[in-house]
């Protein structure tokens, strides 16, 4: 991968982060645990699909279907995991 697509997925993967928090309305750390999840997912799913060979909406270098499939996954198990109180 060269580095302008580095920087494009880093915000793209932002992106989805930053949006995810908007719908989701959280405090700032949930802001930057929504945007370490999101650059996580994005960059195993991108690394998934090109192990696996699976190309899903590829743009220039990037895997952005596959990228983005587990981005929004990563962001959904994580703000279910971050949502679970313990009992008492």
């Amino acid at each position: 991968m060269t580095l302008p697509s580095l920087l494009l997925a880093l915000l793209i993967a932002s992106l989805y982060g930053a949006l995810y928090h908007l719908w989701r309305d959280g405090g700032f750390w949930r802001l930057l645990l929504y945007l370490g999840l999101s650059v996580l997912g994005f960059t195993v799913g991108h690394l998934l699909g090109v192990w696996r060979g699976w190309v899903f909406i590829p743009f220039g270098s990037l895997n952005l279907g596959m990228s983005s499939v587990s981005s929004l996954l990563l962001l959904l198990v994580g703000d279910w995991f971050a949502n679970i109180e313990a009992k008492r």
